[in-house]
């Protein structure tokens, strides 16, 4: 960890907000969107680590001087022959230096598949040219500055380069422990994070935000992010360029929702979303609260479960924009709360308003399973779909699958469950609903979209299911999504309308 302090002020992007940061690794990442001021932060970075002792040296690639860096080279025999044998072993090709007659260098390429040789400065595309000039600036900096900047470093680069010049920094990094590098980025072949402390020298620039990072991580996250890391795909990595992303757990809802995304009209806020699918309920965890530190307004779509498992779960309930949007609510829901909650003199958390709707659907559950009489073959149904979770296993009521089922069983058939299994309270399915609806828009003030029916699958049209768990999902999609791609914008929204409005909102700027 290098420690130094920095605070960088750009009002016509941030009003009064500054941005405040000391500690740094030793490759740093400046992201974000076009237009968040990357490039300024960086010159504000550089001008207070000048001021702190480093030799700093600044190159803009789009800026880069071929004729200087070929003087450079002229000058330097031993980083000639290290880009050659570098890049020879990198292409089908020989690339070699030659002295021109004037001393000046002539980068030359040799075909030899078809014994032709000619010059890189006439015939090779731009990609050559520009990883030829970047490894001349490291290589040469090696020795030279001890704060090296390097500007949009992926132009024109393919990203096979970004990867192998992003391995060449590490290589220079090794090697040079004193040295520290910042990397203004747009690209996620650059976003190469390797170890959790590494996540503290990331700089997240917004539009119209002042730029965030994370300055230290705590034992917990440490833990978290070092088993996340081997996991994060470049295609993960979008969520650093935009605070428009939208996660999910799976590649069906990815695609689910893109394709609303892509139908609905596009008067709504979608510019810059995507849809990232992570590959699992607690990922969805990890990337919230990923997001949470660095600032960025992550976006999630997830199943109905995560209310009642999971690292989501774990951070809605200490997430700081839910109590707050339950403290406000606490006086309009007094009545409702006081019928819930004996002890009125306790705060209403996140966790208490969960906790209790896992106690009502447990006791609901039981009060099914255990009824004798005779029921309408809608109500034995879900009895024997509970009766099953029991049989097969002892911890059923501390199942997520479990508590859903019984949630939907209410949702669908509340009316007859009322009239045949709760005769003596009939407040209780009011209640429960009570419940979900102020759960699912606590979690909505963290910009989590929980999906009150179940999961993706339950909002299909072309085979309806109703409970949980779902088997042959992968041909239930298949027929969903070949269908919606023949829908209009309006028959989307006539066909979709809660998957609509959620994706409606997701996208919202707040």
């Amino acid at each position: 960890m290098i420690k130094v302090p920095v605070k960088v002020k750009i009002p016509f992007l941030w009003g009064k907000s500054v941005f405040k940061k000391e500690n740094w690794s030793q490759i740093n990442l400046i992201v974000g969107p076009n237009g968040s001021g990357k490039t300024l932060i960086s010159q504000g970075i550089a001008s207070q680590f000048a001021d702190a002792g480093y030799s700093v040296r600044a190159f803009n690639t789009e800026l880069v001087d071929e004729e200087e860096t070929y003087y450079t080279l002229s000058k330097s025999p031993h980083i000639q022959h290290k880009i050659e044998n570098v890049l020879s072993n990198m292409f089908a090709k020989t690339i070699r230096f030659e002295k021109g007659s004037d001393n000046t260098i002539i980068p030359i390429a040799v075909n030899k598949t078809q014994n032709l040789e000619y010059s890189i400065t006439r015939n090779e595309c731009h990609g050559l040219k520009k990883i030829i000039s970047l490894l001349a600036m490291l290589y040469t900096e090696e020795s030279n500055a001890t704060c090296l900047m390097i500007d949009e470093p992926e132009l024109h680069l393919h990203p096979q380069f970004q990867n192998f010049f992003m391995n060449e920094i590490r290589k220079t990094a090794e090697k040079n422990p004193q040295k520290i590098f910042f990397i203004i980025t747009h690209s996620p072949f650059f976003i190469d994070l390797k170890t959790p402390e590494e996540l503290t020298g990331v700089v997240v620039c917004h539009s119209n935000k002042c730029a965030t990072s994370i300055d230290k991580l705590s034992e917990n996250d440490y833990g978290l992010f070092k088993r996340f890391l081997p996991r994060f795909n470049t295609y993960h990595k979008q969520f650093f360029f935009s605070d428009n992303q939208i996660f999910v757990e799976g590649y069906t809802d990815q695609q689910i929702f893109s394709t609303l995304l892509s139908k609905l009209d596009s008067n709504i806020s979608t510019a810059g979303t995507g849809i990232i699918d992570v590959g699992g309920k607690d990922e969805l965890g990890v990337f919230f609260k990923v997001c949470y530190l660095l600032g960025t307004n992550a976006r999630i779509i997830t199943d109905l479960d995560s209310l009642f498992a999971g690292k989501l779960r774990e951070g809605l309930f200490k997430d700081r924009r839910v109590q707050q949007w339950l403290d406000k609510q606490a006086e309009k829901q007094q009545d409702f709360l006081k019928t819930i909650f004996s002890a009125r003199s306790e705060h209403v958390t996140f966790l208490r308003l969960v906790s209790r709707l896992e106690r009502f659907l447990v006791d609901a559950g039981n009060m099914i399973i255990e009824n004798q009489s005779v029921l309408p073959s809608q109500l034995s149904d879900i009895q024997m779909r509970l009766r099953k979770f029991k049989t097969e296993r002892d911890d059923a009521e501390h199942l997520d699958t479990y508590k859903t089922v019984i949630l939907q069983a209410i949702l669908n058939e509340g009316e007859f469950i009322t009239k045949f299994i709760f005769k003596n309270d009939r407040t209780i399915v009011s209640k429960i609903k009570n419940l979900l609806s102020l759960s699912l828009a606590a979690a909505e003030a963290a910009r989590v979209y929980i999906l009150p029916s179940g999961c993706i699958e339950h909002y299909y049209t072309r085979n309806p299911v109703h409970y949980m768990p779902i088997s042959g999902k992968d041909k239930l999609f298949h027929e969903e999504h070949d269908y919606m791609q023949t829908l209009t914008s309006d028959e989307i929204e006539k066909n979709y309308p809660v998957l609509s409005s959620i994706t409606q909102r997701a996208c919202a700027r707040i």
